[in-house]
């Protein structure tokens, strides 16, 4: 297959065997399709060449001409866990449009779709995982319902709830926003400051999502009140009812920081995408008095839980290796820059902007 110049290389193209650092480490795997962040990497690691398939290339040196079945060999190949990942994303928007016409929920298609994603869950890492294609403005929302969907998933199991709650609160963070379909969709795209009437309009979603859900087979309550509830916070500062504590079911508690997560590190129509490492920093802050603390404090030990040697990028552009980790301070590891220890807990203008992979 043909060996070129990293210069010359092209978002879309495919590798055609691993690339690996100069100590032997992998730094892009066999088969993924370059990005145009994988071609900073290779360029910061100074790799010279790497062996890729593109469609048309290796052809050409064979005949002159392609046709369209080649093309296709040559797309982007995605994982098991990906391709359900899409697959249910449609499912989600089809469900949407259905519900916003007055049928019914299809319930039995959605708990067999999200068991089929969950079926790869152990593939799934919150903090890297690669969210197939390109979020656009209409899609974000059902994009952030299925990582929802999985960290919820996730939550509960790390937080010790009942095996036969799992999917049940992966069901209600894949609802969680369900009531927007009946949000007017002008002002879920508008990108400018919302007026109080707009954002009063916003925040019913939680209310038309209860109404929507409730009394629904095969859901129990807690999915409903997850609807209802997810923007509910432990001190009452929450909408649309001001509950507090206890009066919060836990499965909205759960999905809350799901959602919270999945917002601030997802780009929006208004707003940019947050590091995820800030935003656990943020979430922290948060478990005092607004979201539960014991819940957040398994997210964030959980998420951060990586082998040494991961990849990553600092927010000064600089990319290096996850060396140490400090239990009490995960999201603050120690980062080797070219041989170089960058120490996120003394250096606290520095922060991770990025993770590469977890292998």
């Amino acid at each position: 297959m043909p060996v070129v110049p990293v210069m010359q290389a092209q978002v879309g193209d495919r590798l055609g065997c691993d690339v690996q650092t100069a100590l032997g480490s992998v730094l892009l795997e066999e088969g993924r399709s370059l990005t145009e962040r994988d071609l900073e990497i290779l360029q910061a690691f100074l790799i010279p060449t790497v062996d890729i398939r593109r469609a048309g290339l290796e052809e050409a040196a064979a005949e002159t001409s392609t046709d369209e079945s080649a093309g296709a060999a040559a797309d982007v190949k995605l994982s098991s866990l990906q391709q359900e990942f899409v697959q249910l994303e449609r499912l989600l928007k089809r469900t949407f449009s259905m519900v916003s016409s007055g049928m019914k929920l299809p319930v039995l298609e959605l708990r067999n779709g999200l068991s089929a994603l969950l079926s790869h869950i152990d593939d799934y890492n919150v903090i890297s995982f690669l969210v197939p294609g390109g979020s656009t403005k209409e899609d974000v929302l059902l994009r952030n319902s299925v990582l929802c969907a999985m960290t919820s998933y996730l939550l509960a199991k790390w937080n010790k709830f009942p095996e036969k709650d799992w999917l049940q609160i992966a069901m209600a963070g894949l609802l969680h926003d369900i009531g927007n379909v009946k949000v007017d969709a002008a002002i879920l795209k508008k990108s400018g400051r919302l007026t109080n009437d707009e954002l009063q309009e916003i925040r019913q979603h939680t209310v038309y999502g209860f109404r929507l859900l409730e009394g629904g087979t095969a859901l129990n309550q807690g999915v409903w009140l997850a609807a209802l509830q997810h923007h509910e916070r432990i001190d009452g500062s929450g909408y649309p009812m001001k509950v507090k504590g206890e009066k919060i079911h836990p499965y909205a508690k759960i999905v809350a920081i799901a959602d919270m997560y999945h917002a601030m590190t997802s780009h929006r129509n208004y707003k940019k995408a947050e590091s995820p490492y800030l935003v656990l920093e943020e979430l922290q802050a948060e478990a005092f008095g607004k979201l539960d603390p014991v819940y957040v404090q398994t997210f964030i030990e959980r998420t951060t839980q990586f082998h040494h040697g991961v990849f990553v990028r600092l927010n000064d552009g600089r990319i290096g290796e996850i060396v140490f980790s400090d239990r009490n301070h995960p999201t603050r590891p120690m980062v080797s820059v070219h041989g170089n220890i960058v120490n996120l807990m003394q250096e606290r203008q520095l922060f991770i902007r990025e993770v590469f992979a977890t292998n």
